[in-house]
């Protein structure tokens, strides 16, 4: 099934929330906008990082702007600081998107949702976002929860829930939630240590909520924005080419979850799956891992991006 999305003349992912920081990076471009650190002319404005994902993103076609939330970060205020230091006006924000249902990405759900303030607004996820209990095994006999996503959760910050696992455009096809990712690499097979229960029946956790979202950059072809990527940040490209039907891709971005040494075997079959693919710029964020965000920057050289809380990157058309 392809499913038809607008081209638009720009995209711009503003990370409310990214594993890292350095605040006087100064490496500003036509693609790079970093947080400053000033109140006037003061330093003492705080960007913050936590273990967490949260991006406001704005389309611009026609010189007209929409905007959309993407995740909401691990803690309660974490996102929500940020966006106030960096003068975000969340009320512009049409649609909120969940990529999976983990804590790390819907920690700041209530803060964010008030401030955009307004009832009702869609929250677009896959019904297994309300998967729980899960958790992470660290022995047979000891297990470490996860705080769940919850129905009641989503109704307390006023969110009408569109629950699909099926693609899925927002903002008048402007943008495509991505929904269940089909799995196609032998080497993308998840966490061994994330598990859940199934009718009280523990199994890992194959994660059929986890996705991302598509955008077609007139001219320059597809950017593809993960949370996690538990599904493969490669089958999660490749997915987005196939239910688009366009194979150029312009940039990938997201958390491509290949952190600790279980993943450590996955690091450099995606690369080379990656380079396959040929994007023009690549965005490792959140649950990378410091190992594989390094060998992904002496991989791609200079079409690599270092993310950070309060970055912003345009994707312009050409």
């Amino acid at each position: 099934m392809t499913v038809s999305i607008q081209p638009v003349d720009r995209v711009e992912i503003l990370t409310l929330q990214d594993n890292y920081i350095d605040i006087v990076a100064r490496d500003n471009s036509d693609i790079i906008t970093r947080a400053m650190p000033l109140k006037g002319v003061e330093v003492k404005n705080s960007i913050l990082a936590e273990h967490g994902f949260s991006a406001v993103i704005a389309t611009v076609l026609d010189n007209s702007p929409r905007s959309m939330l993407f995740d909401f970060g691990f803690s309660e205020h974490g996102a929500a600081l940020n966006a106030e230091a960096l003068g975000v006006d969340m009320k512009q924000v049409e649609v909120m998107a969940l990529s999976h249902g983990h804590p790390d990405h819907i920690g700041g759900i209530e803060k964010l949702s008030g401030m955009i303030g307004k009832p009702g607004i869609p929250l677009v996820l896959h019904p297994e976002a309300f998967r729980n209990p899960r958790y992470m095994k660290v022995t047979e006999d000891f297990k470490v929860m996860f705080p769940p996503l919850t129905w009641e959760k989503a109704g307390a910050a006023g969110a009408e829930v569109v629950a699909t696992a099926a693609p899925y455009p927002v903002l008048d096809r402007q943008v495509l939630f991505l929904s269940e990712i089909e799995r196609t690499t032998e080497f993308e097979k998840g966490a061994a240590s994330l598990w859940y229960e199934n009718k009280g029946v523990p199994a890992q956790d194959t994660f059929e909520d986890d996705t991302g979202l598509a955008f077609v950059v007139r001219g320059k072809g597809l950017v593809v924005l993960s949370g996690c990527a538990h599904s493969g940040i490669v089958n999660t490209v490749r997915h987005a080419q196939k239910v688009t039907g366009v194979d150029q891709v312009y940039a990938v971005m997201g958390g491509f979850h290949l952190s600790g040494p279980d993943m450590a075997p996955v690091i450099q079959p995606t690369i080379d799956a990656l380079k396959e693919i040929d994007p023009a710029y690549i965005i490792p964020t959140h649950c990378t891992g410091r190992d594989a965000v390094m060998r992904l920057e002496s991989a791609f050289g200079d079409r690599f991006i270092l993310n950070m809380s309060g970055t912003k990157l345009s994707f312009a058309a050409g």
